[in-house]
């Protein structure tokens, strides 16, 4: 693969400023992740605003359809849009203007009332939200480049990894004692409505300006990248522009791929074994987040869990899988990635079984919370094993290529989740779906060789 020029100043702003400012940016990001995404608006969603909804397609299938919609569209245009932010510097750019637009689609959920009328709008905030989002990674991640150095990156990936866990366990407690604890018609320790969903929408309203008050640092603390030739062709497509907007972002788009294209065949030739863990770990990584997507939907539909108690059963989720990871990381280093990974998986496959043949919230409290024990392991063990296999000065490419894959396959577990729901007429099966992606990601999983555990 081709050298990256300016790569010699990756860490020139690894001071400790720009790495909090950094890591803020994944805590604030939690609102959506933990609050909009898994927790608290899409069970409004499918429990509440989709309530009554004819046409014999519960709501939780039409969720997991249009999310399913949204990781189509982040397939298609992520690979390529990281090229376009390096190759134009607008990398932070990027991010403010990304980040800003799911901060609108977020505020937007205000409007989403407690009527199976408004479940279109709730279901397309929701999805453009969760494209935004996703695409807003792609410079986020990128720039952890830009606050590391080549000893420091694990660190500070890690530092960002436990931040979002965290902010994400802080923001649910707000919300659960602030809006949503308690009976009756006004909930919460701020007495909030419940009418029309109230509660629930000022929620929205409130994970919206955690967002941005948490994104913010980042953009002000964190310089710019140069503008670089890494990706020649995605660059002279957009200086096209001048010639004529329409033909020059189709060129730019058209030649992002055949640079993307070019990369793949050469890393195909070089280094297989890579080719096959990317490709492993993008459908494993998949299952594991429709684990966090689609468990409070679970929770609630299928196990009886109430309303109120969705989120004390997220913070418990987001401090187990957080544990998980620090004690599988001394496991990773003894006996490698790959053997701390399929334990993971095939315990998660296990759990999930367990959860098609139980029922009551109690026994989804015990086996949800033993599912996601390991998947703080799989999410860390997977960065480690990457991280083995890169050659040394080359980690950013890799992780380039981790991320473009990873989006490519976004759309798996949210779609056989819709399917097996609407094939069966039930939401519990939907829970086959994921456990499809796992046992997928499992099977491509067991060819790729482990890592050399050698000294970084």
């Amino acid at each position: 693969m081709t050298e990256v020029p300016g790569q010699a100043t990756i860490g020139q702003a690894a001071g400790r400023r720009q790495v909090v400012a950094w890591g803020l940016w994944d805590w604030g990001s939690a609102a959506f992740n933990a609050v909009i995404l898994t927790f608290v608006f899409s069970v409004y969603l499918t429990d509440k605003v989709g309530e009554g909804l004819p046409g014999g397609i519960s709501a939780s299938a039409w969720l997991g359809w249009a999310l399913g919609i949204a990781g189509l569209v982040v397939a298609l245009t992520a690979p390529v849009s990281g090229q376009w932010f390096d190759a134009t510097a607008k990398r932070k750019l990027s991010l403010g203007i990304l980040t800003g637009a799911t901060v609108l689609a977020m505020a937007g959920m205000f409007f989403v009332r407690d009527d199976y009328h408004y479940l279109w709008l709730g279901l397309v905030l929701l999805a453009v939200g969760a494209t935004l989002f996703e695409l807003a990674n792609v410079p986020y991640n990128a720039m952890l480049r830009q606050v590391s150095t080549l000893g420091t990156v694990g660190r500070v990936s890690g530092f960002g990894w436990a931040m979002g866990y965290f902010g994400g366990i802080f923001l649910l407690l707000i919300c659960y004692f602030g809006f949503i604890s308690g009976d009756g018609d006004y909930r919460g320790l701020l007495g909030v409505p419940t009418d029309e969903g109230v509660n629930i929408r000022l929620v929205a309203v409130l994970a919206a300006v955690w967002f941005a008050a948490f994104a913010l640092p980042v953009l002000f603390l964190v310089p710019e990248v140069p503008r670089t030739s890494a990706d020649p062709g995605a660059a002279v497509g957009v200086r096209d522009r001048q010639g004529g907007a329409l033909t020059g972002w189709a060129r730019a788009l058209a030649d992002s791929y055949r640079v993307l294209w070019r990369d793949l065949r050469e890393l195909w030739r070089v280094d297989r074994r890579t080719v096959g863990f990317l490709v492993a770990s993008a459908v494993f990584r998949d299952g594991l987040a429709g684990v966090f997507t689609f468990g409070a939907v679970l929770a609630v539909g299928v196990y009886g869990i109430a309303d109120s108690d969705v989120l004390l059963f997220g913070v418990a989720a987001n401090v187990v899988a957080a544990l998980g990871a620090v004690i599988a990381g001394r496991f990773d280093d003894r006996i490698g990635p790959k053997p701390v990974i399929v334990f993971s998986l095939v315990a998660m496959i296990c759990c999930g079984i367990a959860l098609l043949l139980v029922s009551g919230p109690l026994m989804f409290w015990i086996f949800g919370l033993a599912l996601t024990v390991f998947v703080g392991p799989a999410q860390a063990s997977a960065r480690s094993f990457l991280a083995r296999l890169a050659p040394p000065g080359r980690e950013g490419q890799m992780f380039g290529l981790y991320t473009t894959t990873g989006r490519a396959v976004s759309f798996l577990a949210p779609s056989l989740f819709g399917f097996f729901a609407w094939a069966f007429d039930a939401d519990r099966a939907g829970i086959l779906g994921i456990l499809l992606v796992l046992a997928l990601g499992l099977a491509a999983l067991i060819p790729v060789r482990s890592p050399e555990l050698r000294a970084r």
